[in-house]
C-alpha cells in the first residue's frame, strides 16, 4: 500500500538577476519519515525551503500541503500552517530573554491584553522538558553558545506543532554529544507522524537518520534514492557530477621552526582560564574540545577580539599585544569567525566590498580615493580563486548561499597576506566538494610557511588536515596529540578531562 503523501513541490522554478536558482525542482515529502536534501552550495537547496516557507515567492510550480494547495506570503503565515524552519543562520533577537524568542509575535494574553508570563513559561518548560533542553527560560539569548541558541530554534519549531519542520544544516555547530541529542529529538517527531527535511553536507549523518534522499545540483533535481540504496561515493557522485576519490588532500605541508608561542593566555570575561602552546611555520595545528571548552576563545583572545586576561603572545620571538582586531591584522593574524552572518559578512554590502573591507589601506590612491580597479582585479582574483559562485561582484553577499559567504570571507583574510591564519569552524555549512578546495588551500597556505590555527568540531577534519591537536577542556589546555597517531577516543577522552 502507498504511503500517504504530507507535502508535495511540483515544478518549482525561483529567478533571481542573472540567476535561475531554482529550475523546475520536484519534491515529496511522506509523514513518520526523514527527507535528507544534498548538494553543492549554491544547488538550491535553501533556497527550495524559503519558497515552501514564504520568505521567497516562487516564479512557478506547485506545493501542496495535506492535500491542500499553499503559497504562503510570510514565514509568520507558514508557521500558522504548520511548516517550521530551523535556519542555518540563526536569526535572533539577541538582547532578549529565551522566553522572548520562542514567544515573539504570539504571546499568549490574558483578557486579549495583557502577556500571560505564567502561560508563557509553563508551556516553554513543557517543551524544553519534552526535548531534554536545559536553558533556563530567563537566559539572555546573547550570553549563551550558538550549540544552545540552535537548540533553542529547535525547541521554537517544534512548539508550533508543526507538520513539517525543516533542520537547514542543524549540527553544523553542534559538537558530537548535542548531536546525539538533536537524532533523539528527530526520532521523537518522525515516531509522532512529523515530515522532517533535512539539509546537511555531513553524508554520515543523512545515511544515518533519513528514509529518502533528494540530490539537486546547480538549481535542479538529480535524483531521488531510499537512503538505504546509497553510499558515501554515490552520493558525492551525484553532487557534484564527478567522482571524488578522496575526501582530503594529500598532506604535502612539513612544519618548520617555531613562529608562534603562546604563554599562559587566559581571557578576562571569557571561558578561557589557560593555555600555552606553540605554532610552527607551515603547520596546521587543530583545536579541539566541547562546547564551552574554551577552545573559540584561544582565537578571539588571540586575535584581540576579547579583552585578554593575562599571558604572553610572540610572534618570531617578538612579543605582540594584539589589543584590538586592527592592531592584530597589523601584526600579521587573521580571523575567520565561527558565525558567519553575526561576525563575518556586511549583508547589504556587494562581493567587492565584502572582499576588500579588511584591507583598504592597500587600495588608497594619494591618501584619499580608493583605486576601484585594483579592487575590482583582487576581487576577481578572490573569486577565480575561491570558486565562488556569483552573478558578480556587485552582488549583495546576502544573497549567496552559506558556503559561497564562506568563501569569500577565506578571500578576504588571504588578501591581508597573514603570517597566521586562525580559523573557528572553516567548513561550516559548506558541501563536500567545496570543502576539499578549502582544505587544500589550507594545506598551500602552510606550504607557503603560514601558521595555521583550526577549530573544528568535526573530529575526522581535524585527523584529515591537522598535523597536530590541542584539545581544550573547562578552559584549560588539556592535551596535545599527534594528528596521524590518535584517534577520536583519545580526543574525546581528553576533552572530558576537567569538565
Amino acid at each position: 500500500m502507498e504511503q500517504p503523501v504530507l507535502l508535495e513541490m511540483k515544478n518549482v522554478s525561483k529567478e533571481f538577476p542573472g540567476v535561475k536558482a531554482l529550475d523546475n525542482v520536484s519534491l515529496t515529502v511522506r509523514p513518520g519519515t526523514v527527507h535528507a536534501l544534498m548538494g553543492e552550495n549554491g544547488a538550491g537547496k535553501s533556497t527550495l525551503m524559503k519558497c515552501l516557507f514564504g520568505i521567497y515567492r516562487k516564479d512557478s510550480g506547485t506545493i501542496i500541503l495535506d492535500g491542500k494547495e499553499v503559497n504562503f506570503k510570510s514565514a509568520k503565515e507558514a508557521l500558522e500552517n504548520g511548516v517550521a524552519m530551523v535556519h542555518q543562520e540563526l536569526n535572533q533577537a539577541l538582547t532578549r530573554s529565551v522566553l522572548d524568542n520562542l514567544w515573539l509575535g504570539r504571546y499568549p494574553k490574558v483578557g486579549g491584553l495583557m502577556v500571560n508570563e505564567h502561560a508563557m513559561m509553563q508551556r516553554t518548560r513543557e517543551v524544553f522538558s519534552q526535548l531534554e533542553v536545559k536553558v533556563d527560560p530567563k537566559t539572555i539569548m546573547s550570553t549563551m553558545p550558538v550549540s544552545q541558541r540552535q537548540m533553542v530554534e529547535i525547541a521554537k519549531a517544534v512548539s508550533y506543532e508543526a507538520k513539517i519542520i525543516v533542520f537547514d544544516e542543524p549540527t553544523s555547530s553542534l559538537t558530537e554529544v548535542e548531536v546525539e541529542h538533536l537524532f533523539r529529538i528527530i526520532k521523537m517527531l518522525r515516531d509522532k507522524g512529523c515530515g522532517i527535511i533535512y539539509i546537511s553536507h555531513k553524508m554520515e549523518e543523512i545515511l544515518r537518520i533519513s528514509d529518502e534522499v533528494t540530490i539537486m545540483r546547480d538549481g535542479a533535481w538529480v535524483a531521488t534514492r531510499p537512503a538505504s540504496e546509497l553510499t558515501m561515493e554515490e552520493i558525492i557522485r551525484l553532487m557534484v557530477g564527478r567522482e571524488l576519490t578522496n575526501r582530503f588532500p594529500p598532506k604535502t605541508n612539513e612544519p618548520g621552526d617555531v613562529i608562534l608561542e603562546v604563554q599562559k593566555l587566559s581571557g578576562k570575561y571569557t571561558r578561557l582560564k589557560e593555555a600555552s602552546f606553540e605554532l610552527r611555520k607551515g603547520e596546521i595545528l587543530g583545536i579541539a574540545g566541547l562546547d564551552g571548552s574554551g577552545r573559540t576563545e584561544v582565537l578571539e583572545n588571540l586575535f584581540g577580539a576579547m579583552t585578554k586576561g593575562g599571558g604572553t603572545i610572540r610572534l618570531h620571538g617578538k612579543e605582540v599585544q594584539n589589543r584590538t582586531p586592527g592592531e592584530a591584522i597589523r601584526n600579521g593574524f587573521a580571523l575567520l569567525t565561527e558565525e558567519r552572518r553575526a561576525t563575518g559578512i556586511f549583508g547589504v554590502l556587494s562581493i567587492r566590498e565584502n572582499t576588500v573591507i579588511s584591507s583598504l589601506h592597500d587600495y588608497l590612491k594619494w591618501g584619499v580615493y580608493l583605486d576601484d580597479k585594483k579592487m575590482a582585479k583582487d576581487t576577481d582574483w578572490s573569486i577565480e580563486a575561491m570558486r565562488i559562485k556569483t552573478p558578480g561582484q556587485k552582488t549583495q553577499i546576502r544573497s549567496l548561499s552559506g558556503g559561497n559567504q564562506q568563501k569569500v570571507i577565506i578571500g578576504r583574510w588571504l588578501l591581508t597576506k597573514p603570517e597566521v591564519l586562525l580559523l573557528d569552524e572553516p567548513t561550516r555549512g559548506i558541501d563536500v566538494g567545496a570543502k576539499y578546495e578549502i582544505y587544500q588551500l589550507i594545506i598551500n597556505l602552510a606550504n607557503e610557511g603560514k601558521g595555521v590555527i583550526m577549530v573544528s568540531s568535526e573530529m575526522p577534519e581535524l585527523l584529515g588536515v591537522c598535523d597536530r591537536i590541542l584539545v581544550m577542556s573547562g578552559g584549560l589546555l588539556a592535551g596535545e596529540v599527534d594528528a596521524k597517531n590518535t584517534s577520536q577516543e583519545e580526543i574525546l577522552t581528553l576533552a572530558a578531562k576537567y569538565v
